[in-house]
């Protein structure tokens, strides 16, 4: 069931004191996807130029949009809708308010990263993304971490979160229980 678009949302751009309202919706935003353990303690500062917007409905934060821009590209590096307003058109009115700002500053390119999520995929396959590359994201925890690293160094080793080539997947599907297909989608900022 498709729920009723956000009325009167204001898109703005991000205030240090939205700070803990950004951690709370990105957090909840994250949960039940496979990001669910990149948490932050902290919104990431950046040390380039970039682009931070945030979705206010009814006095509360409900949608992020952070993008690090450089030389004609923007790369999303963090979207997020807070699962209460998700299906609501609140994504994809930041993503509209980024690409204002980026034609208005010239840029010609808007990139992300995200993970194997069927809904998140299909949402930037819908907003006019297309998939450009691939990598996988292996998480070894427990005994699988000590296989992960060398046995020199594999003693002890609880934890291992490594890139792998898109190539290997079958053999880290066989080898690790957590293994995701991280995709870098790209589309022009005047599509």
């Amino acid at each position: 069931m498709r729920m009723a678009a956000v009325t009167n949302l204001e898109i703005r751009p991000y205030r240090p004191s939205d700070e803990d309202q950004w951690l709370r919706c990105r957090v909840l935003s994250f949960l039940y996807t496979s990001y669910f353990d990149n948490a932050e303690t902290a919104k990431p500062r950046f040390d380039r130029p970039s682009a931070e917007l945030v979705a206010v409905y009814q006095g509360t934060l409900v949608g992020l949009v952070d993008a690090q821009l450089e030389e004609g590209t923007a790369m999303i590096d963090t979207i997020a809708v807070h699962p209460d307003h998700q299906g609501r058109g609140v994504g994809r009115r930041l993503l509209e308010a980024l690409l204002d700002r980026l034609r208005a500053d010239g840029f010609d390119t808007v990139e992300a990263w995200t993970r194997d999520d069927e809904a998140t995929v299909a949402w930037y396959r819908a907003m006019g993304f297309t998939d450009q590359d691939h990598h996988l994201h292996v998480y070894a925890v427990g005994t699988e971490a000590g296989k992960a690293v060398s046995p020199r160094m594999g003693r002890g080793v609880r934890r291992v979160f490594f890139h792998a080539d898109i190539s290997d997947e079958e053999r880290m599907r066989a080898e690790f229980g957590r293994v995701h297909v991280c995709r870098r989608f790209v589309r022009p900022v005047n599509l």
